[in-house]
């Protein structure tokens, strides 16, 4: 089985932290967005990826091939970037050939027992109940279980059944024909194919599609949603650094996790922190916050903030959301 992974988004509303990267690789819980996906995939044995890249695409591959070199990984370039059905129209080559496949969005971590998804007879599409169901894909379900409408974005919707960007596509042939339905008809809603309008011309030429309720879905794309999913990751993993000792003067508050060969002395770190590699931390508190690689701190209190990499903060007291590359002084 094949994973599709559309990860060609600009990500803006994650800048100015995706001025420099793509979305699918800004850290949480100590790895990229990505990496949790692939790794989601690993564990019940997939290996073959398609990845449909656009943006920053060439930052997307490098890490695929650096860091999962036993999978083997297919990368489509998306332009322009017209939505999820037009980057399964471009990327069909790759495919059409397939018995199924599962398309899984680059930006959003969803908690699941893929095992059960993958042993549904039926295309199946991973849901979960939310209070604002206007800002998603909607389902709407029969009497016997089975989708019987997809809207994307709906005015008033009729259900709060939303979709968290995890599909089990048991035909990949006929999705295709319905994405190219509605591409050549150029049946767009909000300016982009959907594939929930490709989902839903599928369901209108007879096709029984299911829904799986998720456990747990962690929606990446803006900065409340991408610290508050850290740290109930953190929670999960219960990463922690090697050893304590390691950091002279220093209070670990868990869960917390700490990349490799960071520097940490005279602070208090924790609870819900993620740091990455090669960072530097001096007298200085931080909690909720995910801090980027090779980054710096000193004399900084930190709250509910994304430090990028490559940053130095001096004299701070604040909540910030600060891209990588930056050098900020407080205190001259």
């Amino acid at each position: 089985m094949k994973v599709v992974i559309p990860v060609a988004g600009a990500g803006i509303k994650l800048r100015p932290h995706t001025h420099t990267q793509p979305k699918a690789l800004v850290p949480i819980a100590g790895k990229p967005i990505l990496g949790h996906i692939v790794d989601s995939m690993l564990e019940v044995g997939i290996t073959n990826f398609v990845f449909i890249i656009g943006y920053l695409g060439e930052k997307i591959e490098l890490y695929i091939r650096s860091n999962y070199p036993q999978i083997q990984a297919e990368f489509v370039i998306q332009e322009p970037r017209e939505g999820l059905a037009h980057a399964l129209y471009i990327a069909q080559d790759k495919i059409i050939q397939e018995k199924e496949i599962i398309i899984v969005l680059g930006d959003a971590i969803v908690n699941l027992n893929i095992k059960e998804l993958l042993n549904s007879s039926h295309t199946t599409l991973a849901v979960k109940k939310v209070d604002n169901p206007e800002r998603f894909g909607v389902v709407e379900i029969d009497g016997d279980g089975f989708v019987k409408k997809l809207i994307e974005k709906p005015k008033i919707p009729k259900s709060n059944l939303a979709l968290v960007g995890l599909y089990k596509i048991n035909n990949p042939a006929e999705l295709l024909k319905s994405v190219a339905y509605i591409i050549e008809h150029d049946k767009k809603t909000q300016n982009e194919y959907h594939l929930t309008d490709a989902l839903m011309h599928l369901i209108e030429k007879g096709e029984k599609i299911k829904t799986v309720i998720v456990n747990n879905w962690y929606d990446c794309g803006k900065k409340s949603t991408l610290l508050e999913a850290n740290a109930i990751l953190l929670t999960q993993l219960s990463p922690v650094p090697n050893s304590y000792h390691e950091f002279p003067y220093t209070i670990i508050i868990p869960p917390v996790s700490i990349g490799k060969d960071c520097v940490i002395s005279k602070s208090i770190i924790g609870p819900n922190v993620a740091i990455g590699d090669h960072s530097t931390i001096t007298y200085s508190i931080v909690k909720n916050s995910i801090i980027g690689s090779y980054s710096e701190l000193e004399s900084a209190v930190l709250e509910n903030s994304i430090v990028g990499s490559d940053t130095t903060l001096k004299g701070l007291n604040q909540s910030l959301n600060i891209g990588d590359n930056t050098e900020i002084t407080f205190n001259k």
